[in-house]
């Protein structure tokens, strides 16, 4: 095992497999490519439907959210993809509390396929695709108690 561990050139190859697999086979980046997001799956877009981002201020998304209560809805169902995963649960929490815990949460959690394009800047190479996955999160906000007994108090 010792005469193994000094021979140099095992080391680095075996260093250079690790490194390889800590990058799950990630396309390179380079002066050749360029990266284009393409747009996530959405499922069917409703008026009820939340889709929670990071541009958004979090105070406009729940004024959102109330607007839609407030309108009569029962129901609503917030969606975060990746980093706003926390958000999502944040603003569902939140309502929860502002309603005084009359809403019950139904939360879901998936894994996302996302797809990336790296467009090729020069004519030597060509156009690649880039496969991963995110975390998504789905929650459905329902009110137990119903609108008119809410109004009538």
């Amino acid at each position: 095992m010792a005469t193994v561990d000094s021979n140099p050139g095992l080391n680095e190859t075996l260093s250079g497999q690790k490194g390889a697999c800590r990058k799950n086979d990630k396309l390179p980046l380079d002066a050749k490519h360029a990266l284009r997001k393409r747009q996530p799956f959405k499922f069917s877009r409703s008026d009820r439907d939340i889709y929670v981002n990071n541009k958004t201020p979090f105070k406009g998304q729940l004024y959102k959210c109330e607007k839609l209560f407030d309108k009569g809805a029962s129901e609503l169902v917030i969606h975060g993809l990746g980093a706003v995963v926390c958000k999502a649960a944040s603003l569902a929490l939140r309502l929860k509390e502002i309603h005084h815990e009359t809403l019950d949460l139904d939360i879901k959690t998936s894994t996302v396929d996302l797809v990336d394009n790296l467009e090729a800047l020069t004519d030597d190479v060509d156009d690649e695709i880039n496969n991963r996955q995110n975390s998504a999160i789905h929650i459905r906000i329902v009110r137990r108690v119903p609108v008119a007994v809410l109004r009538s108090k």
